[in-house]
């Protein structure tokens, strides 16, 4: 039998002996869709889209309420007013720069591609014109706002009308949404314009620096081969969190994690001391002979924000390396009702700006986050205030110190009572020796 048929159509037999032409509508939509699929995810894949189990907790965590960066957010009715003036800040730009648009808009067009693979998904349905412009509106707004920030003398009237002060405060939340953000190089390329035409300007990543400066806690320096090349403003934010370069990091096992310890309160009652470190690493917790040190952390509204968002960049981007996320776990066995976040914050370890909520907020963190292993300085640390806690000598140390010995009132009172016991055991003795035979 011939595999052609009359009308010269290519023919495959199915098992059943039935025939499918090459020209079947259903092969061809399913060619064009392998023909047009693209690995899940390139090796330059560094922004996501937060997983849905992790929006549901608090979708505003994860949402910008005054400006939208890059195409996850892109067309929010709710954000027009801010992408209005992108046009303006594009214009200062080239202004800036004494560039034509159509050099900047040449940039991104060249990287196009590379900057489409630093998304996980969601650019497949924008063409290629607005992508460009909405790449290149979005990172010209980033340079000069950013160099507004820089040299203050640069705000213009119309600036101080448009960007009160409270929406610049939420802005700087924005910039930090894993959701909204744009890949650092491309940034960086379009900064080259502002170098060129004056030399006296600093680096893109000494003005990144200047503007995050709040949570540049430990005093990293931007400058040196020592600091990594950061992929956006998140992962930045995240670089801050980590010990300072040159300090290698606990191993990580697989399956080596801690299911629980025992909150802060407790380990108190126990005989626990809490100190506040003079480490500015947050991650720098250590223990030591019943003390427990913790460098200071201020929790609030803010604080729970970039917390959810560094935790779902590590879940997406650093499974294996997911530092701050054992950290607020940590936290979250710590702190477990409104007296642990008393006791910490009496200690000057915490400074509390939602009162006994930050309980809720702290213990929420870790739902619905999926992790296999915790780096091993946290389980050993873990594994000691257990141990502490369950040798029942530590605590009838506490028992008495609490008890008896915690004010003079109570010194002096327990001496005392000690003294007539000790009188009166003599007394006993001396009455019982009287009536004994000679």
């Amino acid at each position: 039998m011939g595999e052609y048929s009359a009308i010269g159509k290519l023919t495959q037999r199915k098992a059943n002996g039935s025939i499918i032409e090459s020209g079947d509508d259903l092969v061809i939509d399913i060619k064009e869709l392998i023909d047009s699929s693209r690995p899940l995810f390139s090796p330059k894949c560094c922004i996501y889209k937060v997983p849905d189990h992790f929006r549901k907790l608090n979708e505003d965590a994860y949402t910008p309420r005054i400006i939208s960066i890059g195409p996850f957010h892109h067309g929010n009715t709710k954000l027009q007013t801010m992408g209005k003036y992108k046009v303006r800040y594009l214009m200062n730009f080239m202004e800036r720069t004494n560039t034509e648009l159509e050099n900047l808009v040449s940039i991104i067009r060249e990287r196009e591609e590379s900057v489409r693979a630093s998304y996980a998904e969601g650019t497949e349905v924008i063409s290629s014109n607005d992508f460009v412009k909405m790449i290149l509106l979005d990172a010209t707004f980033i340079i000069e706002y950013f160099l507004k920030n820089r040299f203050p003398k640069q705000w213009t009237a119309e600036d101080e009308i448009v960007i009160k002060p409270w929406l610049t405060a939420r802005m700087q939340l924005d910039f930090l949404l894993l959701e909204n953000q744009l890949p650092f190089f491309i940034i960086e390329k379009l900064y080259d314009f502002v170098l060129a035409i004056n030399t006296i300007y600093p680096s893109f990543i000494e003005v990144t620096f200047s503007y995050f400066s709040f949570f540049n806690t430990q005093d990293h320096r931007s400058s040196g081969s020592e600091f990594p090349k950061i992929k956006h403003f998140v992962d930045l934010l995240r670089t801050f969190y980590l010990p300072p370069p040159g300090r290698d990091l606990s191993e990580r096992k697989d399956e080596s994690k801690v299911e629980e310890i025992y909150c802060a309160s407790k380990l108190a009652e126990a005989g626990l001391t809490f100190k506040k470190s003079t480490s500015k690493c947050h991650l720098d917790l250590k223990y030591a002979d019943g003390v427990l040190e913790i460098p200071r952390f201020t929790l609030d509204n803010a604080t729970e924000l970039y917390a959810r968002n560094l935790m779902a960049l590590e879940q997406c981007h650093y499974p294996r390396e997911a530092y701050i996320t054992d950290y607020f776990f940590l936290l979250d066995f710590l702190i477990d009702t409104g007296k642990d976040v008393g006791l910490l914050a009496r200690k000057k370890i915490l400074v509390n700006g939602l009162g006994d909520d930050n309980a809720t907020f702290v213990n929420n963190l870790g739902t619905n986050v999926e992790y296999s292993s915790m780096n091993s300085d946290y389980i050993r640390l873990c594994k000691d205030l257990v141990d502490f806690y369950d040798n029942p000598w530590h605590r009838w140390k506490a028992i008495m110190r609490r008890d008896y010995l915690s004010t003079p009132w109570r010194i002096a009172s327990t001496a005392a009572a000690i003294i007539l016991l000790v009188l009166t055991l003599v007394q006993a003795v001396c009455s019982i020796i009287q009536v004994l035979p000679k």
